[in-house]
């Protein structure tokens, strides 16, 4: 382990962790929410991150003066052009060696491999790989609206407009109905695209994937059909990465949603079963970030 300092930063849809080293030893380790300091806007984000890094170094007596390398896995990174924009940016508020990958790319590392699929479901979902080359392979990333399958708010979508077949079809007795309804508080099944309609958030949806959940532990026919469909369409955006030349030897899930919910990993397995029945697939359950981290110390060498 090197005796330089090195920070690695995972941003994820919904919270930031950041963990700070020096010599192998854990200075800082903290998670706050992302809307509590990103913008969306390149130059702005790489200010406020790096004032909030040498914040933290400042709170343990560490100089971020002396930071060798920083690492960051960063929602909505999904291109080779954007990692490296927002690289740029960022290098010019911090000092060393500073690295941009989108947050799926950390899975790998974190579970201890080199190279392989990153998949995440949570507040979004996408999968990532890297050619032989260095080049940037993405399936998924859309958003909430156009896609995200498998993430939290996408299952709600799912949810919702299953629920929405259902009474059209005047089929009442699912449990997913009342569960989504009580989630998002109404009893009027009426009222359910407006009050979805409302929120538009993804963060917000996300929270009422819980009832999915529990309807379908309850039995639920509805919601056990959902989640089956959205493993698999999980599976399909690695089945995407592996048509495009994708090395699926490892793929390693991580995010919010799956690691939280198993009936969702153990549906995207059988989708995997099917796609690429040879690949070891896993689920993270070591905090991504330290898979940023581990890039950091890459990058040092």
């Amino acid at each position: 382990m090197s005796t330089e300092i090195i920070a690695g930063i995972d941003i994820g849809g919904t919270k930031t962790s950041v963990l700070i080293h020096s010599a192998g030893r854990s200075i800082v380790d903290t998670t706050l929410p992302t809307d509590a300091w990103r913008v969306r806007e390149v130059e702005a984000d790489a200010r406020s991150l790096a004032g909030l890094v040498t914040r933290l170094c400042a709170e343990k007596d560490v100089p971020a003066a002396a930071l060798g390398a920083t690492a960051v896995g960063a929602h909505g990174c999904d291109t080779d052009e954007q990692c490296r924009e927002y690289q740029q940016a960022l290098g010019q508020h911090l000092p060393g060696v500073v690295r941009v990958f989108n947050d799926s790319e950390l899975m790998a590392p974190a579970a201890g491999y080199v190279g392989g699929i990153g998949v995440v479901a949570g507040t979004g979902s996408i999968a990532v790989a890297r050619t032989a080359k260095g080049e940037m392979l993405v399936a998924g990333g859309w958003g909430w609206i156009l896609g995200d399958e498998g993430s939290a708010p996408a299952l709600v979508r799912e949810a919702a407009k299953a629920v929405r077949g259902a009474l059209d079809n005047g089929h009442r007795d699912d449990g997913l109905i009342d569960a989504l309804m009580a989630e998002i508080g109404t009893d009027d099944p009426t009222m359910l695209g407006r009050l979805l309609n409302d929120t538009r958030s993804a963060v917000i949806w996300g929270r009422y994937a819980n009832a999915v959940f529990r309807a379908a532990d309850g039995g639920s026919p509805l919601a056990v059909m959902v989640i089956a469909e959205g493993g698999k369409a999980l599976a399909a955006l690695v089945g995407i990465l592996i048509r495009r030349g994708a090395d699926a030897s490892n793929v390693v899930a991580g995010g919010g949603v799956i690691v939280e919910q198993p009936r969702l990993m153990d549906a995207f397995k059988r989708g995997m079963a099917e796609i690429s029945p040879t690949s070891n697939v896993v689920l993270l359950r070591a905090p991504p970030v330290t898979g940023a981290l581990v890039l950091a110390e890459r990058a040092l060498h």
